[in-house]
């Protein structure tokens, strides 16, 4: 059957905790970059960075666990150098692009929100002192010195502060258009404008308490919104990421290393082994065996010769090959699938949150209200100040403050609520359109199933256990490494002479004068591969069996019992998908497919009218996540699947992930409440407000009360 055949190098830090990690967001730069997806704990970390310390010319290594990169400053360094140093010590890496990689990375718009929320708390607690004293009785003198004293603290703090407010407002009047910020933005100047003209006129009624709370409120809820919208960079990016830097190229008979972008159509390159393929190519010397896991999720290495093509991306795994240049800069296989994900990312980007829905009927609904207040009271007692008074009231009381709290407060409480399930929650909407999936789509290697292939040795006598292990030691190729994994505790590695590899075969030694082989099912004999041949004996073949991951089947039977079909796709071939999709009782299995067979399926049920929740790890369903309607990753997934989903799964049980969505679909059920709660609010408070009854202080006080009801309401998702 077929498996895959990467091996964890770490495999105690199954249960490491990464939420921490997960959440960190600094770049990492330094003279080389390098990937290493097989990173999960502190103990990967050290390793990494003792052994990168001990090649010459290195001064510094340091690693991102989150990012599962290593950052090496040094003099004179070579990456293929490098990749060589840690596949010693059991981890596979990959050369990074560090000039495609984002600048270190800060939320300078949060802190800056977070800024302007507390200055604005600061003045509204100050105001309503002196606020409090007035409303005791404070006599005339003391009362316009207050009056004074609060409007040198609201103004300056109201133009700080509500610039988040104005500055959105602005701009969507300059296109002739509403939205949430216009009515928020006029209440607010009016209340202080009004106030500021009363305390001019030494009048007993001032609401600059209003309008800083007004402000506060709104503000806590822009900040909660804004951590639940903090996006990961690109998934594209990530991709474009993935291609190195630099080439072999063969000029004359000797090669030289170029950048990647001065390579042409018609140059010939040379990828030595371990090395990934830099641009799409044709082979025209050598033969090997290529991994085409991160980009097709083909479990198995694939073996390539002379007009064989290899794309971008790729690696070469047991010797050198020489290429034909067919492709370079967009035109390779991994730009074209880092448009994939772009577009789709695109599309997907165009989802309205139900807030903005809903902002898009009431925005236009307040000025109406607001200026046929001041009509009616105008025509009606012909007193202006009156008029502007209950038109302020009702900009303060209609405010949508609640509302702009209602989807915030309540994604925040359930994103909270998944963190500690384990799930970290990337984008605003995330939960909003997991909670309208009504179709699930796994990948299944490295999702489903760990993605590594183990043997079960247990059967095979201690003498052959021996000769495979040292068979196994002379190879750096994947089923090698996997084999000494399987290999039970307690064996020794027998001793051999005349070891030799066979590029695409296998490998070759004596032992006790006896020849023994380790390799292609085929070259020895045997009916698949891999197989151990020893002296005249029959071959014996090595099953290679994929282990289901942790959750895997409590996951797929959860989402069937919800009434959500359950689809597996895959890179892999007909037969173990089919295997993993019966044991999960999945309802379809899809193999051999390309990732751009997967976004294609994707979007086949996207205009079947379906809502798509996807589920995967490799590079290959990049395109497939940015596409669906909701999409989750594990945290074991390299960067660029984790920059294409909504919701990153830091345990390695599935099993959550069916409460996943019953916490989207209550938080969904949180928000419709809360939506109600601001209506009935208005329903009653509005008519209350057109008769003159609210002055702009008691609209502030109504405001709040909804406010923090809508508060109380979201933390039902806890």
């Amino acid at each position: 059957m077929t498996a895959s055949v990467q091996i964890s190098a770490c495999p105690a830090c199954a249960a490491a905790p990464l939420a921490r990690e997960i959440a960190g967001k600094s770049a990492l730069q330094g003279d080389v970059v390098l990937s290493i997806p097989s990173l999960h704990c502190a103990a990967c970390i050290g390793a990494v960075e003792r052994r990168l310390m001990a090649v010459p010319g290195v001064r510094a290594a340091r690693v991102n666990l989150s990012r599962k990169r290593v950052s090496i400053d040094g003099v004179a360094l070579d990456a293929p150098m490098m990749i060589e140093a840690l596949q010693q010590v059991g981890y596979e890496a990959q050369e990074l692009d560090a000039s495609m990689m984002a600048s270190v990375e800060t939320d300078a718009a949060g802190r800056a929100l977070l800024v302007r929320l507390a200055v604005a708390g600061f003045a509204m607690m100050n105001v309503m002192l002196f606020s409090v004293a007035v409303w005791s009785g404070a006599s005339e003198a003391t009362r316009l010195m207050f009056h004074w004293i609060s409007a040198a603290i609201a103004v300056p703090t109201l133009a700080f502060s509500g610039q988040v407010f104005f500055g959105s407002a602005w701009r969507a009047l300059k296109v002739w258009r509403l939205n949430m910020d216009v009515p928020i933005s006029l209440a607010i100047i009016l209340a202080a404008l009004m106030s500021l003209y009363e305390t001019v006129l030494g009048g007993e009624q001032v609401y600059f308490d209003a309008a800083l709370s007004l402000t506060f409120f709104l503000l806590v809820g822009r900040y909660l919104d804004h951590r639940t919208r903090i996006a990961a960079r690109s998934a594209a990016q990530e991709l474009s990421a993935l291609e190195i830097p630099r080439a072999q190229r063969l000029v004359d008979g000797r090669l030289e290393t170029v950048d990647v972008a001065d390579l042409l159509v018609g140059d010939q390159i040379s990828v030595l082994t371990g090395m990934r393929v830099p641009v799409d190519g044709v082979v025209v010397e050598g033969s090997a065996e290529v991994d085409r896991a991160l980009l097709t999720g083909e479990s198995r290495p694939i073996p390539v010769g002379v007009g064989a093509t290899v794309s971008a991306g790729e690696v070469n795994l047991t010797a050198p090959l020489t290429l034909r240049v067919t492709a370079v800069g967009e035109d390779t296989t991994l730009r074209r699938m880092a448009a994939l994900v772009e577009v789709a990312e695109n599309a997907r980007n165009k989802y309205t949150a139900l807030a903005d829905r809903a902002a898009q009927i009431y925005a236009p609904l307040v000025h109406i209200l607001a200026l046929l207040a001041f009509i009616g009271w105008i025509t009606y007692d012909g007193d202006f100040n009156h008029a502007l008074n209950v038109a302020i009231a009702v900009l303060i009381i209609t405010c949508p403050c609640a509302l702009g709290l209602a989807v915030p407060a309540v994604m925040t409480a359930a994103s909270g609520n998944l963190f500690r399930r384990g799930l970290l929650v990337k984008t605003g909407t995330a939960l909003e359109r997991l909670a309208e999936v009504d179709t699930v789509v796994f990948d299944k290697t490295g999702t489903l199933t760990e993605g590594q292939a183990r043997l079960d040795l247990s059967v095979m006598p201690a003498e052959e256990l021996a000769v495979l292990m040292a068979l196994a030691q002379a190879s750096n190729h994947p089923v090698s490494r996997a084999i000494l994994q399987a290999v039970p505790d307690g064996i020794s590695p027998a001793t051999l002479n005349d070891v030799t590899e066979h590029p695409g075969l296998g490998i070759s030694a004596t032992w006790n004068g006896s020849n023994v082989r380790l390799g292609k099912g085929e070259w020895l004999g045997a009916p698949s591969s891999p197989a151990l041949a020893i002296g005249e004996k029959s071959a014996r073949t090595l099953d290679f069996a994929e282990t289901l991951r942790d959750g895997a089947r409590d996951a797929v039977q959860g989402f069937a019992s919800r009434g959500l079909p359950v689809l597996v796709l895959s890179g892999d071939g007909a037969e173990a998908v089919e295997k993993v999709s019966n044991a999960l009782e999945a309802d379809e299995a899809h193999a051999d497919m390309s990732p751009q067979e997967k976004q294609a399926m994707i979007e086949r049920l996207a205009r079947e009218g379906r809502k798509v929740l996807m589920v995967g790890d490799g590079l290959n369903d990049t395109a497939a996540l940015a596409q669906a309607h909701a999409s989750i990753s594990p945290a074991s997934a390299l960067d660029a699947s984790r920059a294409a989903s909504d919701i990153v799964l830091l345990g390695l049980s599935l099993s959550g992930l069916p409460d996943a969505f019953d916490v989207a679909v209550s938080a969904r059920a949180r928000v419709k409440e809360n939506f109600g709660i601001a209506a009935s609010y208005n329903m009653i408070a509005v008519p209350v407000a057109l008769a003159g009854f609210a002055t702009p202080l008691a609209a502030a006080i109504a405001m709040s009360a909804s406010s923090i009801t809508v508060l109380l309401n979201a933390l039902r998702v806890r």
